[in-house]
């Protein structure tokens, strides 16, 4: 094989793209899925979409980022949300409050 079968293979599933999927892609994308789908000898796009949104969500969750954005918007992390329950509920925290300690001489000299 050699660069001119490349090129002529990405041409041909470029044009391909489009009849197998449902959605509208941006120019950049579609570019790059075509590489994919090319380098990797691949039949079908949506099966590399899939793939592509695991490898997403697996590298958002493994770098922390699904965390932060879920206890930015929600007050939870991902391990809550898949055990029903708070990181509080789960160690008692929430079954024996601290009363509220008033000390008002706390900051006099």
């Amino acid at each position: 094989m050699s660069l001119d079968d490349l090129t002529d293979d990405v041409e041909e599933t470029y044009e391909d793209v489009d009849e197998q999927l449902d959605i509208d892609l941006d120019e950049g994308t579609r570019r790059e899925l075509t590489m994919l789908l090319t380098a990797l000898d691949a039949e079908d796009a949506e099966d590399v979409l899939e793939e592509a949104v695991s490898l997403l969500f697996q590298s958002t969750v493994e770098s922390g980022k699904l965390d932060f954005h879920l206890r930015s918007a929600y007050d939870v992390t991902y391990d809550e949300y898949l055990s029903g329950m708070t990181y509080e509920e789960m160690t008692g925290g929430a079954q024996f409050p601290q009363a509220q300690q008033k000390d008002e001489r706390r900051y006099q000299f």
